[in-house]
């Protein structure tokens, strides 16, 4: 079959980003590489440390001719809403991760709370993006 590699997020800023999503959150840097072939295109990963097999990209938005100024504008007005995707991290102790974070400097945009699955909260990085935290107790039968 296959597996997951690596997932997208779009970003504002990648140098923004990658402050964010190591120093914040405490992933690691799989790859730092720009392509002068690709017009200096920057090919940027971060991941958990438990998940080396795992890499998000940290993309910023294309101009043209990849991505029509409407839409890029279209897509930057999404992730400031916090609409343009979102992130989930699980975690087996969710207050010890809620206390680091907060620790780190992340800012939560709600209270901790309990849910039919576990107990979650959520934050957003500097370009918007929707991030949860969650700790999964148990996922109810459908």
């Amino acid at each position: 079959m296959f597996t997951i590699g690596t997932v997208q997020q779009w970003v504002r800023d990648q140098d923004e980003a990658l402050e964010f999503y190591t120093q914040r959150l405490g992933m690691e840097v799989r790859d730092d590489v720009t392509m002068a072939e690709m017009g200096n295109f920057r090919w940027l990963t971060v991941g958990p440390p438990k998940q080396p097999d795992l890499a998000v990209v940290l993309v910023p938005i294309p101009g043209p001719p990849v991505m029509d100024p409407e839409i890029a504008d279209h897509l930057r007005g999404l992730m400031a809403m916090g609409f343009a995707g979102t992130m989930f991290l699980t975690t087996e102790d969710f207050q010890a991760s809620y206390e680091e974070l907060r620790r780190r400097g992340v800012e939560f945009s709600e209270e901790p709370s309990e849910r039919p699955f576990g107990i979650s909260s959520s934050f957003r990085d500097p370009s918007g993006n929707r991030i949860r935290l969650t700790e999964v107790r148990e996922i109810a039968a459908v």
